[in-house]
Protein backbone atom coordinates (compact mmCIF):
# COMPACT_ATOMS: atom_id res chain seq x y z
CA UNK A 1 0.00 0.00 0.00
CA UNK A 2 2.85 2.42 0.99
CA UNK A 3 4.61 2.07 -2.84
CA UNK A 4 0.93 2.51 -4.28
CA UNK A 5 0.59 5.62 -2.21
CA UNK A 6 3.66 6.92 -3.38
CA UNK A 7 2.70 6.11 -6.35
CA UNK A 8 -0.43 8.26 -6.68
CA UNK A 9 1.18 11.42 -4.76
CA UNK A 10 3.76 11.26 -7.34
CA UNK A 11 0.95 11.04 -10.16
CA UNK A 12 -1.23 13.99 -8.09
CA UNK A 13 2.36 16.50 -8.16
CA UNK A 14 2.57 15.81 -11.85
CA UNK A 15 -0.86 16.69 -12.17
CA UNK A 16 -0.54 19.95 -10.16
CA UNK A 17 2.52 20.93 -11.37
CA UNK A 18 1.47 20.75 -15.26
CA UNK A 19 -1.77 22.92 -14.67
CA UNK A 20 0.32 25.04 -12.14
CA UNK A 21 -2.43 24.50 -9.53
CA UNK A 22 -0.01 25.66 -6.38
CA UNK A 23 -0.09 22.42 -5.15
CA UNK A 24 -3.66 21.57 -4.56
CA UNK A 25 -5.39 18.67 -6.30
CA UNK A 26 -8.99 19.70 -6.22
CA UNK A 27 -7.68 23.33 -7.39
CA UNK A 28 -6.22 21.68 -10.27
CA UNK A 29 -9.73 19.93 -10.96
CA UNK A 30 -11.29 23.61 -10.71
CA UNK A 31 -9.09 24.97 -13.05
CA UNK A 32 -9.88 22.45 -15.91
CA UNK A 33 -13.30 23.00 -15.04
CA UNK A 34 -13.28 26.88 -15.23
CA UNK A 35 -11.24 25.96 -18.74
CA UNK A 36 -14.33 23.90 -19.89
CA UNK A 37 -16.82 27.10 -19.01
CA UNK A 38 -14.95 29.94 -20.46
CA UNK A 39 -14.51 27.61 -23.74
CA UNK A 40 -18.08 26.88 -23.97
CA UNK A 41 -18.94 30.29 -24.57
CA UNK A 42 -16.13 31.43 -27.11
CA UNK A 43 -14.71 28.44 -28.59
CA UNK A 44 -16.06 28.22 -32.21
CA UNK A 45 -14.83 26.23 -35.27
CA UNK A 46 -13.26 29.64 -36.76
CA UNK A 47 -11.48 30.04 -33.88
CA UNK A 48 -10.09 26.07 -33.31
CA UNK A 49 -6.69 26.20 -35.27
CA UNK A 50 -5.66 30.00 -33.81
CA UNK A 51 -6.74 28.34 -30.04
CA UNK A 52 -4.95 25.41 -30.80
CA UNK A 53 -1.70 27.11 -32.01
CA UNK A 54 -1.78 29.80 -28.53
CA UNK A 55 -2.89 27.36 -25.88
CA UNK A 56 -0.99 24.63 -26.98
CA UNK A 57 0.94 24.36 -24.12
CA UNK A 58 -1.76 24.39 -21.21
CA UNK A 59 -4.99 22.09 -20.44
CA UNK A 60 -7.06 23.65 -22.96
CA UNK A 61 -6.10 21.00 -25.68
CA UNK A 62 -8.13 18.52 -23.17
CA UNK A 63 -11.14 20.96 -22.84
CA UNK A 64 -11.24 21.02 -26.41
CA UNK A 65 -12.51 17.91 -27.53
CA UNK A 66 -15.15 18.47 -24.55
CA UNK A 67 -16.36 21.50 -25.56
CA UNK A 68 -16.62 20.36 -29.67
CA UNK A 69 -18.35 16.93 -28.09
CA UNK A 70 -20.38 19.61 -25.82
CA UNK A 71 -21.33 21.76 -28.92
CA UNK A 72 -21.58 18.97 -31.41
CA UNK A 73 -24.42 17.67 -29.25
CA UNK A 74 -26.24 20.87 -28.18
CA UNK A 75 -26.94 21.16 -31.97
CA UNK A 76 -28.07 17.88 -32.69
CA UNK A 77 -30.26 18.36 -30.17
CA UNK A 78 -31.93 21.63 -30.91
CA UNK A 79 -32.58 20.08 -34.26
CA UNK A 80 -34.31 17.00 -32.59
CA UNK A 81 -36.63 19.01 -30.51
CA UNK A 82 -38.08 20.93 -33.69
CA UNK A 83 -40.44 18.63 -34.98
CA UNK A 84 -41.30 20.86 -37.79
CA UNK A 85 -38.26 20.73 -39.62
CA UNK A 86 -36.07 17.62 -37.74
CA UNK A 87 -35.44 15.84 -41.15
CA UNK A 88 -33.90 18.96 -43.32
CA UNK A 89 -32.17 19.80 -40.21
CA UNK A 90 -30.64 17.04 -39.97
CA UNK A 91 -29.15 16.87 -43.54
CA UNK A 92 -27.82 20.39 -43.29
CA UNK A 93 -26.44 19.32 -40.04
CA UNK A 94 -24.83 16.34 -42.16
CA UNK A 95 -23.48 18.76 -45.12
CA UNK A 96 -22.26 20.76 -42.12
CA UNK A 97 -20.17 18.21 -41.08
CA UNK A 98 -18.67 16.94 -44.02
CA UNK A 99 -17.62 20.74 -44.19
CA UNK A 100 -15.98 21.30 -41.19
CA UNK A 101 -14.44 17.60 -41.33
CA UNK A 102 -12.68 19.18 -44.61
CA UNK A 103 -11.54 21.87 -42.28
CA UNK A 104 -10.10 19.93 -39.71
CA UNK A 105 -8.67 17.77 -42.43
CA UNK A 106 -6.90 20.62 -44.39
CA UNK A 107 -5.62 22.00 -41.10
CA UNK A 108 -3.82 19.16 -39.89
CA UNK A 109 -1.96 19.26 -43.39
CA UNK A 110 -0.67 22.69 -42.76
CA UNK A 111 2.08 23.55 -40.08
CA UNK A 112 1.70 22.95 -36.57
CA UNK A 113 3.30 22.55 -32.98
CA UNK A 114 3.70 18.71 -32.12
CA UNK A 115 0.65 19.25 -29.30
CA UNK A 116 -1.54 21.19 -31.36
CA UNK A 117 -1.38 18.11 -33.88
CA UNK A 118 -2.01 15.53 -31.90
CA UNK A 119 -5.17 17.63 -30.70
CA UNK A 120 -6.31 17.97 -33.94
CA UNK A 121 -5.50 14.41 -35.02
CA UNK A 122 -7.78 13.41 -32.04
CA UNK A 123 -10.47 15.97 -33.05
CA UNK A 124 -10.78 14.52 -36.33
CA UNK A 125 -10.94 11.19 -34.98
CA UNK A 126 -13.83 12.04 -32.90
CA UNK A 127 -15.34 13.72 -35.54
CA UNK A 128 -15.47 11.58 -38.35
CA UNK A 129 -17.41 9.31 -35.96
CA UNK A 130 -19.95 11.94 -35.15
CA UNK A 131 -20.46 12.62 -39.10
CA UNK A 132 -21.15 8.88 -39.21
CA UNK A 133 -24.11 8.89 -36.84
CA UNK A 134 -25.31 12.28 -38.11
CA UNK A 135 -25.43 10.22 -41.52
CA UNK A 136 -26.83 7.00 -39.94
CA UNK A 137 -29.71 8.91 -38.37
CA UNK A 138 -30.62 10.82 -41.70
CA UNK A 139 -30.50 7.28 -43.19
CA UNK A 140 -32.81 6.07 -41.21
CA UNK A 141 -34.96 9.25 -40.78
CA UNK A 142 -34.52 9.82 -36.99
CA UNK A 143 -36.69 12.55 -35.89
CA UNK A 144 -37.46 11.88 -31.95
CA UNK A 145 -34.95 13.34 -29.10
CA UNK A 146 -35.87 9.59 -27.39
CA UNK A 147 -35.22 7.59 -30.10
CA UNK A 148 -32.79 5.07 -29.13
CA UNK A 149 -30.25 6.17 -32.21
CA UNK A 150 -29.76 9.14 -30.33
CA UNK A 151 -29.90 8.10 -26.93
CA UNK A 152 -27.81 5.41 -27.03
CA UNK A 153 -24.70 7.41 -28.26
CA UNK A 154 -22.20 9.20 -26.14
CA UNK A 155 -23.27 12.91 -25.43
CA UNK A 156 -21.98 16.09 -23.30
CA UNK A 157 -24.45 18.45 -21.25
CA UNK A 158 -23.95 21.24 -19.36
CA UNK A 159 -25.99 20.69 -16.31
CA UNK A 160 -27.36 23.78 -15.09
CA UNK A 161 -28.71 22.63 -11.96
CA UNK A 162 -25.69 21.01 -10.72
CA UNK A 163 -22.99 23.40 -12.80
CA UNK A 164 -21.45 20.26 -13.88
CA UNK A 165 -20.38 18.46 -17.27
CA UNK A 166 -22.59 14.99 -17.65
CA UNK A 167 -21.91 12.78 -19.94
CA UNK A 168 -25.29 10.64 -20.72
CA UNK A 169 -25.22 7.12 -22.42
CA UNK A 170 -28.57 5.60 -23.04
CA UNK A 171 -29.80 5.81 -19.37
CA UNK A 172 -26.78 6.52 -17.79
CA UNK A 173 -25.26 9.81 -16.79
CA UNK A 174 -22.08 10.06 -15.38
CA UNK A 175 -20.39 13.41 -14.08
CA UNK A 176 -17.25 14.67 -15.95
CA UNK A 177 -13.78 14.13 -14.21
CA UNK A 178 -12.00 16.85 -15.06
CA UNK A 179 -8.56 14.56 -14.96
CA UNK A 180 -5.79 16.25 -16.43
CA UNK A 181 -4.73 14.24 -19.52
CA UNK A 182 -2.97 16.17 -21.98
CA UNK A 183 -3.01 15.37 -25.53
CA UNK A 184 -3.57 11.97 -25.98
CA UNK A 185 -4.15 10.13 -28.87
CA UNK A 186 -7.77 8.58 -29.15
CA UNK A 187 -9.13 5.97 -30.33
CA UNK A 188 -10.98 4.72 -33.71
CA UNK A 189 -14.80 4.56 -32.75
CA UNK A 190 -16.46 1.56 -34.51
CA UNK A 191 -19.70 -0.28 -34.25
CA UNK A 192 -17.78 -2.49 -31.78
CA UNK A 193 -16.51 0.27 -29.94
CA UNK A 194 -19.70 1.75 -29.37
CA UNK A 195 -21.07 -1.25 -28.35
CA UNK A 196 -18.47 -1.86 -25.48
CA UNK A 197 -18.71 1.76 -24.64
CA UNK A 198 -22.62 0.90 -24.02
CA UNK A 199 -22.03 -2.07 -21.90
CA UNK A 200 -19.70 -0.12 -19.52
CA UNK A 201 -21.35 3.08 -19.04
CA UNK A 202 -24.63 0.77 -18.16
CA UNK A 203 -22.29 -1.08 -15.70
CA UNK A 204 -21.19 2.11 -14.02
CA UNK A 205 -24.76 3.19 -13.68
CA UNK A 206 -25.44 0.12 -11.32
CA UNK A 207 -21.68 0.89 -9.92
CA UNK A 208 -20.67 -2.27 -11.70
CA UNK A 209 -17.30 -3.06 -13.18
CA UNK A 210 -17.34 -4.00 -16.79
CA UNK A 211 -15.30 -7.87 -18.19
CA UNK A 212 -14.57 -7.28 -22.07
CA UNK A 213 -13.52 -10.79 -22.98
CA UNK A 214 -12.08 -12.27 -26.46
CA UNK A 215 -8.90 -12.79 -28.41
CA UNK A 216 -6.01 -11.07 -28.31
CA UNK A 217 -5.78 -7.66 -30.29
CA UNK A 218 -9.69 -7.00 -30.35
CA UNK A 219 -9.40 -3.52 -28.69
CA UNK A 220 -10.55 -4.71 -24.79
CA UNK A 221 -8.10 -2.87 -22.94
CA UNK A 222 -8.05 -0.16 -25.05
CA UNK A 223 -11.31 0.71 -25.26
CA UNK A 224 -11.63 0.60 -21.47
CA UNK A 225 -8.68 2.99 -21.17
CA UNK A 226 -10.70 5.48 -24.02
CA UNK A 227 -13.56 5.29 -22.33
CA UNK A 228 -11.96 6.80 -19.27
CA UNK A 229 -10.31 9.48 -21.82
CA UNK A 230 -14.03 10.38 -22.22
CA UNK A 231 -14.85 10.62 -19.06
CA UNK A 232 -11.80 12.47 -17.78
CA UNK A 233 -10.62 9.80 -15.56
CA UNK A 234 -7.01 8.65 -14.60
CA UNK A 235 -7.47 4.70 -15.67
CA UNK A 236 -4.37 2.29 -14.36
CA UNK A 237 -3.71 -0.57 -16.31
CA UNK A 238 -2.40 -3.40 -14.46
CA UNK A 239 -1.17 -6.88 -15.90
CA UNK A 240 -2.56 -9.71 -13.92
CA UNK A 241 -0.27 -13.50 -13.50
CA UNK A 242 -0.61 -16.67 -11.14
CA UNK A 243 2.15 -14.90 -8.76
CA UNK A 244 -0.73 -12.04 -7.33
CA UNK A 245 -2.34 -12.78 -3.65
CA UNK A 246 -4.88 -11.37 -1.86
CA UNK A 247 -2.79 -8.90 0.14
CA UNK A 248 -1.43 -7.20 -2.83
CA UNK A 249 -4.89 -6.99 -4.56
CA UNK A 250 -6.49 -5.39 -1.32
CA UNK A 251 -3.90 -2.60 -1.71
CA UNK A 252 -4.49 -2.52 -4.98
CA UNK A 253 -8.17 -1.89 -4.67
CA UNK A 254 -7.29 0.23 -1.08
CA UNK A 255 -5.37 2.65 -3.78
CA UNK A 256 -8.38 3.08 -5.91
CA UNK A 257 -10.75 3.36 -3.33
CA UNK A 258 -8.76 6.40 -1.73
CA UNK A 259 -8.03 7.92 -5.13
CA UNK A 260 -11.35 7.72 -7.45
CA UNK A 261 -9.18 6.13 -10.46
CA UNK A 262 -10.09 3.06 -12.56
CA UNK A 263 -8.02 0.08 -12.89
CA UNK A 264 -8.26 -1.91 -15.83
CA UNK A 265 -6.87 -5.41 -14.72
CA UNK A 266 -5.02 -7.06 -18.07
CA UNK A 267 -5.84 -11.22 -18.38
CA UNK A 268 -7.62 -11.06 -14.99
CA UNK A 269 -8.56 -14.82 -15.69
CA UNK A 270 -5.28 -15.91 -15.14
CA UNK A 271 -5.26 -15.17 -11.38
CA UNK A 272 -5.28 -18.57 -9.09
CA UNK A 273 -9.44 -19.60 -8.05
CA UNK A 274 -8.11 -18.96 -4.63
CA UNK A 275 -7.39 -15.92 -4.62
CA UNK A 276 -10.58 -15.20 -7.26
CA UNK A 277 -12.61 -15.86 -4.33
CA UNK A 278 -10.98 -13.55 -2.18
CA UNK A 279 -11.01 -10.93 -4.54
CA UNK A 280 -15.02 -11.33 -4.97
CA UNK A 281 -15.15 -10.37 -1.18
CA UNK A 282 -12.86 -7.08 -1.84
CA UNK A 283 -14.63 -6.19 -4.32
CA UNK A 284 -18.06 -6.14 -2.94
CA UNK A 285 -17.20 -4.49 0.56
CA UNK A 286 -16.23 -1.39 -1.84
CA UNK A 287 -19.77 -1.54 -4.00
CA UNK A 288 -21.26 -1.99 -0.77
CA UNK A 289 -20.33 1.11 0.12
CA UNK A 290 -20.62 2.87 -3.02
CA UNK A 291 -24.30 1.73 -3.05
CA UNK A 292 -24.73 2.68 0.61
CA UNK A 293 -23.47 6.56 -0.67
CA UNK A 294 -20.61 6.30 1.80
CA UNK A 295 -17.83 8.62 2.31
CA UNK A 296 -15.55 6.28 4.77
CA UNK A 297 -16.10 2.10 5.18
CA UNK A 298 -13.65 -0.57 6.56
CA UNK A 299 -12.01 -2.15 4.55
CA UNK A 300 -9.43 -4.94 5.11
CA UNK A 301 -9.45 -4.41 9.21
CA UNK A 302 -9.12 0.18 8.17
CA UNK A 303 -11.03 2.74 7.60
CA UNK A 304 -10.21 4.24 4.69
CA UNK A 305 -12.11 6.78 2.54
CA UNK A 306 -14.43 6.17 -0.39
CA UNK A 307 -13.99 8.58 -3.51
CA UNK A 308 -17.03 7.27 -5.52
CA UNK A 309 -15.65 7.44 -9.59
CA UNK A 310 -13.40 4.40 -8.32
CA UNK A 311 -14.36 1.26 -10.71
CA UNK A 312 -12.68 -1.96 -11.67
CA UNK A 313 -12.46 -3.40 -15.16
CA UNK A 314 -11.04 -6.59 -16.12
CA UNK A 315 -10.40 -8.19 -19.76
CA UNK A 316 -10.35 -11.41 -20.29
CA UNK A 317 -8.50 -14.41 -23.28
CA UNK A 318 -10.39 -17.60 -22.92
CA UNK A 319 -7.37 -19.13 -25.67
CA UNK A 320 -4.79 -18.51 -23.24
CA UNK A 321 -3.38 -21.74 -21.43
CA UNK A 322 -3.64 -21.70 -17.94
CA UNK A 323 -7.16 -19.58 -17.47
CA UNK A 324 -9.41 -20.03 -14.99
CA UNK A 325 -13.04 -19.84 -14.51
CA UNK A 326 -14.26 -17.01 -12.44
CA UNK A 327 -16.26 -17.53 -9.62
CA UNK A 328 -19.89 -16.99 -9.59
CA UNK A 329 -19.99 -14.14 -6.87
CA UNK A 330 -16.89 -12.47 -8.81
CA UNK A 331 -18.93 -12.94 -12.46
CA UNK A 332 -21.96 -10.99 -10.48
CA UNK A 333 -19.97 -7.89 -10.11
CA UNK A 334 -19.27 -7.52 -13.84
CA UNK A 335 -21.42 -7.12 -16.85
CA UNK A 336 -19.60 -9.21 -19.72
CA UNK A 337 -19.23 -7.78 -23.27
CA UNK A 338 -17.86 -10.10 -26.48
CA UNK A 339 -15.09 -8.24 -28.00
CA UNK A 340 -14.62 -9.81 -31.63
CA UNK A 341 -12.24 -8.93 -34.65
CA UNK A 342 -12.22 -5.11 -34.93
CA UNK A 343 -13.21 -3.39 -38.21
CA UNK A 344 -9.71 -2.61 -39.88
CA UNK A 345 -10.67 -1.19 -42.95
CA UNK A 346 -12.50 1.62 -40.93
CA UNK A 347 -9.88 1.86 -38.33
CA UNK A 348 -7.07 2.41 -41.08
CA UNK A 349 -9.33 4.81 -43.44
CA UNK A 350 -10.06 7.06 -40.06
CA UNK A 351 -5.99 7.35 -38.68
CA UNK A 352 -5.07 7.73 -42.42
CA UNK A 353 -7.47 10.62 -42.37
CA UNK A 354 -6.70 12.01 -39.17
CA UNK A 355 -2.76 12.15 -40.52
CA UNK A 356 -3.42 14.44 -43.87
CA UNK A 357 -4.00 11.46 -46.15
CA UNK A 358 -6.54 13.07 -48.88
CA UNK A 359 -7.29 9.18 -50.32
CA UNK A 360 -7.47 7.44 -47.23
CA UNK A 361 -10.34 4.97 -48.11
CA UNK A 362 -9.15 3.59 -51.14
CA UNK A 363 -5.34 3.59 -49.04
CA UNK A 364 -7.36 1.70 -46.42
CA UNK A 365 -8.61 -0.90 -48.27
CA UNK A 366 -5.52 -1.60 -49.99
CA UNK A 367 -3.23 -1.98 -47.23
CA UNK A 368 -6.34 -3.76 -45.44
CA UNK A 369 -6.35 -6.48 -48.66
CA UNK A 370 -2.77 -6.35 -48.67
CA UNK A 371 -2.44 -7.85 -45.10
CA UNK A 372 -5.17 -10.02 -45.63
CA UNK A 373 -3.12 -11.67 -48.23
CA UNK A 374 -0.31 -11.70 -46.83
CA UNK A 375 -1.41 -13.92 -43.72
CA UNK A 376 -2.96 -16.32 -46.71
CA UNK A 377 0.11 -16.50 -48.71
CA UNK A 378 3.13 -15.98 -46.38
CA UNK A 379 4.77 -18.73 -44.39
CA UNK A 380 3.63 -19.33 -40.83
CA UNK A 381 6.39 -17.66 -38.76
CA UNK A 382 6.27 -17.14 -34.89
CA UNK A 383 7.30 -13.82 -35.33
CA UNK A 384 4.85 -12.93 -37.66
CA UNK A 385 1.92 -10.57 -37.07
CA UNK A 386 -0.45 -9.15 -39.27
CA UNK A 387 -3.08 -8.11 -36.15
CA UNK A 388 -4.14 -4.51 -35.21
CA UNK A 389 -0.93 -3.76 -33.19
CA UNK A 390 1.23 -4.03 -36.57
CA UNK A 391 -1.22 -2.55 -38.93
CA UNK A 392 -1.71 0.65 -36.63
CA UNK A 393 2.53 0.60 -36.20
CA UNK A 394 2.48 1.25 -39.88
CA UNK A 395 -0.55 3.82 -39.94
CA UNK A 396 1.80 5.69 -37.35
CA UNK A 397 4.66 5.15 -40.00
CA UNK A 398 2.57 6.91 -42.61
CA UNK A 399 1.74 9.74 -40.77
CA UNK A 400 5.44 10.75 -39.51
CA UNK A 401 6.16 9.64 -43.51
CA UNK A 402 3.43 12.25 -44.59
CA UNK A 403 4.65 15.55 -42.87
CA UNK A 404 8.50 14.49 -43.84
CA UNK A 405 7.72 14.35 -47.57
CA UNK A 406 4.74 16.52 -48.38
CA UNK A 407 5.29 16.80 -51.59
CA UNK A 408 5.23 12.84 -52.73
CA UNK A 409 2.21 10.89 -54.07
CA UNK A 410 -0.03 9.40 -51.10
CA UNK A 411 0.51 6.10 -52.42
CA UNK A 412 4.40 6.54 -52.63
CA UNK A 413 4.47 7.62 -48.75
CA UNK A 414 1.98 4.61 -47.41
CA UNK A 415 4.13 2.06 -49.58
CA UNK A 416 7.57 2.94 -48.26
CA UNK A 417 5.59 2.86 -44.63
CA UNK A 418 4.46 -0.56 -45.48
CA UNK A 419 7.88 -1.99 -47.16
CA UNK A 420 9.93 -0.36 -44.27
CA UNK A 421 7.58 -1.66 -41.62
CA UNK A 422 7.27 -5.52 -42.62
CA UNK A 423 10.36 -6.10 -44.69
CA UNK A 424 12.92 -6.89 -41.99
CA UNK A 425 10.88 -9.48 -40.64
CA UNK A 426 10.32 -11.73 -43.54
CA UNK A 427 12.05 -14.13 -44.76
CA UNK A 428 13.60 -14.66 -48.12
CA UNK A 429 11.42 -16.12 -50.09
CA UNK A 430 8.50 -14.45 -48.84
CA UNK A 431 10.32 -11.16 -48.74
CA UNK A 432 10.12 -11.62 -52.58
CA UNK A 433 6.56 -12.57 -52.30
CA UNK A 434 6.06 -9.81 -50.47
CA UNK A 435 7.11 -7.41 -53.27
CA UNK A 436 5.33 -8.72 -55.17
CA UNK A 437 1.70 -8.39 -53.55
CA UNK A 438 2.80 -4.57 -53.03
CA UNK A 439 3.27 -4.51 -57.00
CA UNK A 440 0.01 -6.12 -57.66
CA UNK A 441 -1.78 -3.75 -55.23
CA UNK A 442 -0.16 -0.88 -56.39
CA UNK A 443 0.63 -1.54 -59.86
CA UNK A 444 2.60 1.10 -61.49
CA UNK A 445 4.20 3.15 -58.71
CA UNK A 446 7.88 3.29 -58.74
CA UNK A 447 8.97 3.30 -55.01
CA UNK A 448 13.18 4.83 -55.56
CA UNK A 449 15.47 3.49 -52.91
CA UNK A 450 16.78 5.51 -50.34
CA UNK A 451 20.08 6.57 -50.51
CA UNK A 452 21.66 6.23 -47.30
CA UNK A 453 25.00 7.41 -48.23
CA UNK A 454 27.74 7.85 -45.48
CA UNK A 455 25.70 5.64 -43.50
CA UNK A 456 26.25 2.26 -45.54
CA UNK A 457 30.17 3.84 -46.53
CA UNK A 458 30.62 3.40 -42.66
CA UNK A 459 28.96 0.39 -42.29
CA UNK A 460 31.33 -1.20 -44.79
CA UNK A 461 34.04 0.72 -43.20
CA UNK A 462 33.58 -0.89 -40.08
CA UNK A 463 33.39 -4.85 -41.67
CA UNK A 464 36.33 -4.44 -43.55
CA UNK A 465 38.16 -3.04 -40.17
CA UNK A 466 36.72 -6.38 -38.61
CA UNK A 467 38.39 -8.29 -41.06
CA UNK A 468 34.32 -9.08 -42.63
CA UNK A 469 33.90 -9.60 -46.06
CA UNK A 470 31.43 -6.87 -47.09
CA UNK A 471 28.35 -8.55 -48.57
CA UNK A 472 25.50 -6.56 -49.25
CA UNK A 473 22.82 -8.37 -47.75
CA UNK A 474 24.39 -7.91 -44.62
CA UNK A 475 24.75 -4.18 -45.15
CA UNK A 476 21.28 -4.01 -46.04
CA UNK A 477 20.77 -6.02 -42.79
CA UNK A 478 22.24 -3.71 -40.51
CA UNK A 479 20.72 -0.68 -42.21
CA UNK A 480 17.05 -2.54 -41.13
CA UNK A 481 18.29 -3.11 -37.73
CA UNK A 482 18.97 0.65 -37.28
CA UNK A 483 15.17 1.27 -38.79
CA UNK A 484 13.21 -0.78 -36.84
CA UNK A 485 15.23 0.51 -33.51
CA UNK A 486 13.83 3.84 -34.29
CA UNK A 487 10.56 3.26 -34.95
CA UNK A 488 10.17 0.36 -31.90
CA UNK A 489 10.29 0.34 -28.28
CA UNK A 490 12.76 -2.78 -28.67
CA UNK A 491 13.82 -5.48 -31.09
CA UNK A 492 14.65 -9.15 -31.49
CA UNK A 493 16.81 -10.12 -33.64
CA UNK A 494 15.67 -13.99 -35.04
CA UNK A 495 17.28 -16.68 -36.66
CA UNK A 496 19.35 -19.60 -36.33
CA UNK A 497 22.86 -19.54 -34.60
CA UNK A 498 24.87 -19.19 -37.89
CA UNK A 499 22.33 -17.48 -40.69
CA UNK A 500 23.34 -15.37 -43.55
CA UNK A 501 20.19 -13.27 -43.83
CA UNK A 502 18.88 -12.57 -40.01
CA UNK A 503 15.24 -11.58 -39.57
CA UNK A 504 14.28 -8.19 -36.61
CA UNK A 505 10.53 -7.67 -35.34
CA UNK A 506 10.18 -5.06 -33.72
CA UNK A 507 7.67 -4.40 -30.40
Amino acid sequence: MGKYSIQIQGILATYMERVNCGGDYRLGLSKIKKHVIVCSTTLTLDSLIDFLNEFYGNPNLEVVLTICQMMWTRDVTAILRDSQTVIRGMRDFEQRSFTELNLLAGAVRGELPKLARATLCALITINVHARDIISEMVKKQVSELLSFDWQKQLRYYWNMEVDNCVVCMSIAVYTYGYEYLGACPRLVITPLTDRCYLCLMGALQLDLGGAPAGPAGTGKTETTKDLAKALAIWCVVFNCSDSLDYKMMGGFFSGLAQSGAWCCFDEFNRINIEVLSVIAQQLITIRNAKVAKLNRFMFEGREIKLVHTCAAFITMNPGYAGWTELPDNLQALFRPISMMVPDYGLIAEVILYSEGFESSRTLAKKMVQMYKLCSEQLSQQDHYDFGMRAVKSVLVMAGSLKRQNPDKPEDVVLIRALRDSNLPKFLFNDAKLFQAILSDLFPGVNIPEHDYGQLKDEIMNIQLEMKLQVVDTQVVKVIQFLETMIVRHGVMLVGPTVVERPQFTGF
